[in-house]
């Protein structure tokens, strides 16, 4: 389910020092009940969790076409990420966050850990269109458990990535984070 800015915003998560010159996209409430101690749980889960693995055909088949597209534009060409066009998020983290370990590594996707705490994780991602950041966190669900949520804010690239983010916006709410949550949901009832 997609909420309003403000479950993310409100929240003292330390992603709003970190990343302030980026812009909240999207804020979700995954379907992960849980107790206060399971969010190590949902880190790995989305560490782990490979884009081919979606049930959708339709998410499936724009993971290949944005691949496609990238090879062909040079979207993703290595000088266009983390260390080369943009620098990673870890040079901006606390003393208390850049001593600690960032968190898992992706072995399926692009993204890299830029910090992890008992209850927020954040994962960085950048090409010529964005920098972008996923930020998780485990919050009380109201009925005396917790719930995994997720954000998505980004920082576009200039024109293009502003575009880019334009273009994309109904695939993400009609065809990618419906049966990425749902997809959530499964894997975690599954584990």
């Amino acid at each position: 389910m997609r909420l309003p800015d403000t479950a993310h915003t409100r929240q003292p998560w330390r992603i709003h020092e970190i990343a302030p010159d980026f812009h909240l996209e999207d804020v979700w409430a995954l379907p992960t009940p849980g107790g206060v101690d399971d969010f190590p749980r949902l880190v790995r889960l989305t560490a782990n969790r490979d884009a081919a693995d979606t049930p959708s055909r339709a998410a499936r088949a724009l993971v290949v076409v944005r691949r496609v597209l990238g090879s062909w534009f040079g979207w993703d060409a290595p000088d266009s990420g983390i260390g080369s066009r943009v620098g990673t998020l870890r040079d901006r983290l606390p003393a208390d966050l850049a001593s600690a370990p960032p968190g898992p590594e992706f072995p399926h996707r692009p993204f890299t850990s830029v910090y992890l705490t008992e209850t927020e994780w954040a994962a960085e991602i950048a090409n010529r269109t964005v920098h972008a950041v996923v930020h998780l966190a485990w919050v009380p669900d109201g009925t005396g458990g917790y719930r995994g949520q997720m954000a998505v804010l980004v920082k576009p690239n200039g024109a293009l990535g502003r575009a880019y983010m334009k273009a994309i916006a109904p695939f993400r709410y009609l065809v990618v984070y419906p049966p990425l949550i749902r997809h959530f949901g499964q894997a975690w009832r599954a584990a």
